[in-house]
């Protein structure tokens, strides 16, 4: 009798063992790539005809489309902020770039390789429980490679501190307007790099041709960061073969400056041919702005389709969600030509409606999704989405409630073709560009501009047909107005951070 028991207790331990362990196998890998300034244009998947972007397109083809996905926000730190959080920018700490300027000289690229303490962004509070804490806490290696943006090294709201187990990149977003920067940072450390200090407001030498390329040589180094980050992107995944893991890849690419590598730039001189130097002051100049451009959305390409062969040569492909979208819309510097590239795509690509601003063409972002143990291939969804979406996703995944403060809905339903919940509306504002607030809903979308000078009318648009937000209908509907007017009030909260206060909200 007893070694009948003995027997049974043994066969219960080892089912119990593999059957955890056989659960804990079915949960997806999940890797997120997160382009910087990409436009919903600009992928030829989302109709892009000179920026060549096979092994993303190869992507779209073997997943899913989202054609109604937003980021969140119109501009970097704020966007990734709720996309860590879940919580939309009328809840989230970060609501807007600020450079936390009172320490000092923030802007200087030598002030900050002298001191740390003037490196990086305003921080997350330490009670935030990130989308990476999430999946640290139920069992996956977590890794991030790229750019950060989230709290400046002396804080504690760096990645390893906010879910992280491995972080290799930029952590101030001020740094990544240079690819060849002095430094990037393993973990908590400094890893200098094989490249010397140049001003990011550095202009060519007085003297110099600007149609020689030499004269642009300090602009283009030893050190690319995006080899050196995905150097690290596929070692993570490599030594977490065995192992559920998370990979949050923030790309700078194609955020400027404009420096590509010279295989992609040769590429492109020769398929656009002569060109105007760009000569300004904003951003380093460029012997070949378009060429240059489109060289950095292909090396970004190039890598994407690198990661996949490489999540196929460990046998993990089928079974991992791969995410691939933008932080916000296109830039509106004049380094890049939008117009040529129609980096908007369908969308009203005016420079006052890019990047920044909370109209289509500066929030709506192209999105893809593969994940071939569910995702059927070429499959295109209008699901209305937006980034607080990947935190309450990832817990639908690991069946587990979502925090009660995070404002997103996983869509884990539209990407295994099942029944899916819809948004009440989403919800953006920002301070910058005089204050504006944006909401989505339904057809819908209601616009206010101008909020720094005080209370402003709402603007309505229908999106299904007004996609550019040409026409302004809101004295036809006023119980849509009405309702709008009433999410917008509920939808957000105070900011903590005085620098984000828009005084007309409050």
């Amino acid at each position: 009798m007893k070694s009948l028991t003995n027997s049974l207790v043994f066969f219960l331990l080892i089912f119990s063992f593999f059957g955890c362990e056989s659960s804990k196998n079915e949960r997806p890998n999940i890797i997120y790539i997160l382009a910087d300034d990409l436009g919903y244009g600009e992928l030829g998947s989302f109709g892009q005809t000179e920026i060549e972007t096979p092994n993303i397109d190869k992507l779209a083809e073997e997943g899913m489309i989202f054609t109604d996905h937003y980021s969140g926000s119109p501009v970097c730190a704020p966007s990734r902020s709720v996309l860590m959080t879940g919580m939309h920018t009328g809840t989230t700490h970060i609501r807007d770039n600020s450079e936390w300027g009172e320490r000092g000289n923030v802007w200087s690229f030598k002030a900050m390789l002298d001191n740390p303490e003037l490196e990086g962004q305003r921080p997350l509070p330490d009670s935030i429980t990130t989308v990476a804490h999430i999946l640290q806490n139920n069992g996956y290696k977590t890794g991030m490679v790229g750019k950060w943006g989230l709290g400046a090294p002396h804080t504690n709201s760096v990645p390893n501190n906010m879910g992280f187990d491995f972080f290799y990149g930029y952590n101030c977003q001020r740094i990544a307007h240079s690819y060849y920067p002095t430094h990037l940072w393993r973990n908590k450390e400094r890893h200098y790099l094989n490249n010397y200090l140049v001003e990011k407001n550095e202009d060519l030498d007085p003297d110099a041709d600007i149609y020689d390329p030499s004269s642009y040589k300090k602009y283009n180094q030893n050190d690319y960061a995006p080899t050196l980050m995905h150097r690290e992107a596929l070692n993570f995944i490599e030594e977490n073969k065995n192992e559920n893991f998370f990979l949050y890849y923030a790309s700078l690419i194609p955020h400027l400056a404009l420096q590509a590598p010279k295989k992609w730039e040769d590429y492109y001189r020769k398929k656009f041919g002569k060109e105007e130097p760009y000569t300004g002051k904003s951003y380093y100049p460029s012997l070949t702005p378009k060429a240059t451009y489109a060289a950095m959305i292909s090396y970004l390409d190039e890598q994407v389709g690198e990661i996949v062969n490489k999540l196929k040569d460990i046998d993990k492909y089928e079974n991992t969600l791969l995410i691939f979208t933008s932080d916000n819309g296109p830039t509106f510097l004049k380094e890049v030509d939008t117009d040529f590239f129609k980096s908007a795509g369908k969308l009203n690509g005016s420079r006052d409606r890019l990047k920044g601003s909370v109209n289509e063409a500066g929030i709506r972002v192209p999105m893809i999704a593969t994940w071939p143990k569910f995702i059927k291939k070429e499959t295109t969804t209008n699901h209305i989405s937006a980034f607080q979406d990947f935190y309450a996703t990832v817990c639908d995944i690991l069946k587990i409630e979502k925090p009660k403060s995070i404002n997103g809905l996983s869509f884990l339903p539209t990407l295994k073709g099942e029944n899916q919940e819809n948004h009440k509306y989403l919800y953006w504002e920002i301070k910058g560009k005089g204050g504006q607030q944006a909401i989505r809903y339904g057809k819908w979308k209601g616009l206010k501009k101008n909020l720094i000078k005080g209370k402003q009318k709402l603007k309505l648009y229908n999106l299904e047909n007004d996609i550019q937000e040409l026409n302004d209908i809101s004295q036809e509907f006023p119980e849509i107005v009405s309702d709008l007017e009433k999410f917008l009030k509920e939808a957000r909260t105070t900011p903590s951070v005085k620098d984000f206060i828009i005084p007309s909200l409050e």
